[in-house]
């Protein structure tokens, strides 16, 4: 074994933190990648196994098949690579337990050992159809996340073993029961989880994962390891020879079907094992909704008959923890449904115009005037990372149908998402919010049963003023639905206007799998990262093709479309015309749709459509004046258009509705300075910083508040601290921080700064702008100019940006600039 590496030490462009493991394979060492600002495992491979050429190359063809395998339930392979004689692997760095700490550690349920070995199981559906085995799947080799999803470590490596030429064996040990056997030519795998062909060195192929997993699934429903033994050989000749012990026989508590899934799994002729381990897991999905269905059963148990003194501590359920959970209020039980996904969605669909509803009605009927409400997040009580679009989407959904009354106050989904996951006291949330009443939700899912609680709370009077009960068989989810409208609809006759009940009780769509779809896209649109904006773009597409009518899936796919270009390196040419195309489809479905007025106006601004822009802008406010985001965009016109008192208006009338949202209140900061109000700007600025000292561009506006003020130590410091927290992933703060640079005499960093932007610009990573902001700092206007004139070609929307921001306040008296500006159908 090589020598361990000391922290900070250098492989390759990976810099060493710790170190983390050891095995057969070698050391791994939790390292950054410098060039891409990421944490990474390192694998540094022994010098007997990198120095046998021929095994490495048969690796590396193995590793780079391994390394194309793109799903969720698979730890990435990134690189491959030799540095100074050292021979590396660097792969995902997951931050979470192993399957093993879950089993032996923590005790977690098997309710959520059978969902993580699920999602291995679906991981394997992948890889086997790429036709790569894993040959040492144990539960060493599965890590959880500490959001619950379940990653397979070590994929294509365990073919570097085979053919070792050492002479070693290995014995197991109480202090290590999971040393990797290798004996030379023979045998590959860990002892206790191989199959009787790997145990036998004979060739093997993807049923050889099979059998390890169903010893995977015995030990997560035990306990106890599937073939046990004190010797290495007595292990491999119970793999070989030996049956497994029924599940029910150690764990009386376990389901049934157990026992028979992991015989098959199990069987010493893989023609007698399942043949594909997507039969394996559509079994095991089966099981794991009857024991959830049977744990829902439970909770309505007096807690002395709960559980059994036989019962594998590992495995009882929580219910007396679930029995406790009780409401004061709504509480929606659903049976009956086989596929519980759909009852799911299509109850939520059901409830959130009777919980919108609801909720209005006794806020007119409390005492004194009520005009304002926060909805926060539902709580997840299942927590199952599987249902959390679910409490995101019905949180939303209310959100939405609330914000469409006139005379209601309605904090936004921005403002209220930031109490998420967190154990907030209602009070303090609506003192935070400036609002009279907070409605809280929870949320529970069990097999084909739904559980959602709901109360509203007058927070003035410190009381519960709303609580409501349906309790309903689920024959026809849209009849039920309709029936819950039409009676709050008339209780409501004399308070609302008609079009106020054609919005709070209008169906969005008849398709509640097109619902589940919309409300997933939402969920991972809000991420705000290129990847999920990506998948926001399917989940849409999806809701789109179940529901060709559906106005808001068209207006989530121009969501995606229209910020697609600001966080996947995409340009506006690409993306925005397919943005105008859906949101112009959304609004031949639902004229009324504020949101999609917005993305519509958003979009015809980036197009230099600026008469139509506006005129869009202002339906939209019309719809809806409660909507922060159109406020926020339409502001950003207006600067465009050098209109900058009413912009400062437009931007802090978005900050009366969304007082929390960081990024509106920069923009604040950022309107002050383009007005000349520069304290205002350096306030605003630390007023963002006490609220959050690691929002990044908290510390940048500050910075470019002092150095409008030519303060440039202070701008510096603050830029850099903005860029550390960014990790140089924000290319703004990057641009401002190079053209402070320029400006205060700094030239060595700006030009470095400068082939920086250059190499992410070829990356499709920056604006040709950001370049030329640089070059304005530095005095160098015809390169500035060049650099500008390449994102006019392209027709980059983002480009009529330089009318407001202060790095191109250099260039503002050159010809040239006007030009630019006329050529964008700009007024100079």
């Amino acid at each position: 074994m090589s020598k361990e590496l000391p922290p900070r030490t250098r492989v390759s462009h990976y810099r060493i933190v710790s170190k983390i493991g050891e095995g057969g394979m070698g050391e791994v060492y939790l390292a950054v990648d410098t060039r891409l600002d990421r944490r990474v495992a390192l694998k540094i491979l022994p010098e007997d196994l990198a120095g046998n050429k021929d095994r490495m190359r048969r690796f590396a063809q193995e590793a780079k098949a391994a390394a194309a395998l793109n799903h969720p339930n698979i730890a990435h392979i990134y690189e491959i690579g030799e540095s100074g004689g050292t021979h590396f692997i660097a792969m995902e760095y997951v931050d979470g337990a192993t399957l093993r700490e879950l089993i032996h550690g923590e005790q977690c349920e098997l309710r959520k050992l059978l969902r993580y070995l699920q999602q291995v199981a679906e991981g394997l559906v992948k890889a086997h159809g790429a036709g790569i085995v894993h040959r040492d799947l144990k539960p060493d080799n599965v890590m959880v996340t500490r959001d619950g999803y379940a990653k397979i470590l070590d994929f294509g490596l365990a073919k570097l073993t085979e053919g070792r030429g050492d002479g070693s064996t290995a014995r197991r040990t109480e202090d290590d029961p999971t040393i990797p056997l290798s004996t030379p030519g023979l045998i590959i795998g860990t002892v206790g989880y191989m199959s009787p062909e790997q145990a036998q060195g004979r060739p093997l192929d993807h049923r050889s994962d099979i059998f390890s997993f169903g010893c995977l699934l015995y030990e997560a429903a035990t306990g106890k390891r599937a073939f046990d033994s004190d010797s290495t050989i007595d292990t491999l000749h119970l793999i070989v020879h030996a049956s497994v012990p029924a599940v029910k026989e150690v764990n009386p508590s376990a389901p049934g079907d157990l026992t028979r899934i992991v015989r098959r799994c199990t069987a010493k002729d893989p023609e007698e094992r399942y043949q594909s381990i997507r039969e394996a897991a559509i079994e095991l999905r089966d099981v794991r909704r009857d024991l959830e269905a049977a744990d829902e059963l439970e909770t309505s148990v007096p807690p002395s008959s709960v559980g059994s003194p036989t019962s594998h501590p590992a495995r009882t359920s929580k219910t007396a923890a679930i029995a406790t959970s009780t409401t004061s209020s709504a509480e929606y039980i659903v049976t009956g449904i086989k596929h519980h996904k759909i009852a799911t969605l299509a109850v939520a669909f059901v409830l959130i115009a009777g919980l919108a509803l609801a909720a209005y009605l006794y806020t007119r009927k409390s005492e004194g005037p009520i005009d304002s409400i926060a909805v926060l997040p539902f709580v997840n009580q299942s927590q199952d990372p599987e249902t959390e679009y679910l409490t995101d989407g019905l949180t939303e959904s209310i959100i939405n149908n609330l914000s469409q009354l006139s005379e209601l106050r309605v904090s936004p989904r921005s403002s209220v998402f930031r109490y998420k996951a967190k154990d907030i006291d209602p009070m303090k949330a609506a003192q935070d919010l400036g609002v009279r009443t907070v409605l809280t939700g929870r949320l529970l899912q069990r097999a084909d049963s739904l559980i959602i609680s709901a109360e509203l709370l007058d927070v003035q009077n410190n009381k519960q003023i709303w609580g409501e009960q349906y309790n309903r068989k689920v024959s026809d989810a849209l009849a039920v639905q309709q029936e819950i409208s039409r009676e709050i609809s008339e209780r409501l006759r004399t308070k609302l206007s008609g079009e106020e009940q054609k919005q709070l009780t209008k169906r969005d769509t008849s398709n509640p799998e097109a619902y589940e779809f919309y409300l997933r896209g939402r969920y991972y649109w809000n991420k705000r990262t290129s990847e999920n904006i990506r998948r926001a773009m399917d989940q849409f597409q999806q809701a789109a093709d179940g529901d060709p009518n559906y106005a808001l899936a068209y207006a989530g796919l121009a969501d995606c479309h229209a910020v697609l270009g600001d966080y996947a390196g995409v340009t506006t040419g690409e993306t925005l015309p397919k943005a105008k195309a859906f949101a112009e489809r959304a609004l031949q479905l639902d004229p009324s749709l504020a949101e999609a007025h917005a993305t519509l106006a958003f979009v015809q601004q980036q197009l230099w459509e600026w008469s139509e822009a506006e005129a869009a802008y202002k339906r939209a406010i019309a719809l809806n004046p409660n909507y922060p985001t159109t406020h926020h965009w339409y502001y950003l016109y207006l600067l465009e258009v050098d209109r900058r008192q009413e912009a400062l208006a437009e931007i802090k009338r978005a900050h009366e509705l969304d007082p929390l949202s960081v990024i509106i209140s920069f923009n604040v900061a950022s309107a002050y300075i383009t007005v000349g109000e520069i304290k205002a700007a350096e306030d605003e600025g630390n007023k963002l910083v006490e609220l959050d000292p690691n929002f990044a561009r908290g510390h940048s506006i500050l910075g470019l508040a002092y150095l409008a003020q030519r303060q440039y130590p202070e701008a510096t410091v603050e830029l850099e601290k903005a860029m550390e927290l960014s990790r140089r992933r924000d290319r703004q703060i990057l641009r401002d921080l190079g053209y402070c640079y320029g400006v205060s005499g700094k030239r060595d960093e700006a030009r470095a700064i400068i082939k920086e932007i250059e190499a992410n610009y070829q990356k499709r990573q920056a604006l040709a702008a950001d370049v030329a902001a640089v070059y304005a700092g530095l005095g160098e206007k015809d390169q500035a100019f060049a650099w500008l004139e390449k994102d006019f070609q392209m027709r980059d929307g983002r480009l009529a940006r330089i009318r407001y921001q202060l790095a191109f306040m250099p260039l503002s008296s050159d010809p040239r600039y006007a030009d630019l500006l006329r050529r964008m159908g700009l007024q100079p």
